[in-house]
């Protein structure tokens, strides 16, 4: 189990995200247009860099719905790899088979 530390800061990083999304967007989107001028870009970089860092969508790591554990993360089954064995292992996960030779 990962600590509850981690787990509640990358919550909190989420949170932060869909809160700051559509602004980063509107943000990004006047920095990238050609059509404007030279310092209007500018300054919409510069407001681009006043919002917080955590609401940024990089700043999330994927984490194990399980356990918590942020590394052997499979993205389908949103699990790290040990916890999908073990469930997969109590027949918890349908399809899944543990292969045996």
């Amino acid at each position: 189990m990962a600590k509850k530390s981690a787990i509640e800061k990358n919550k909190r990083k989420i949170k932060l995200v869909a809160a700051f999304a559509s602004k980063r967007a509107s943000l990004k989107a006047l920095a990238k247009d050609e059509s404007l001028s030279l310092e209007e870009r500018f300054q919409a970089r510069l407001k681009l860099a006043e919002l917080p860092r955590d609401s940024s969508r990089t700043r999330i790591k994927n984490r194990c719905e399980v356990t918590g554990r942020p590394r052997g993360y499979y993205r389908k089954m949103k699990m790290s790899r040990i916890a999908l064995r073990e469930l997969g292992s109590q027949g918890m996960i349908p399809g899944l088979v543990k292969s045996s030779w």
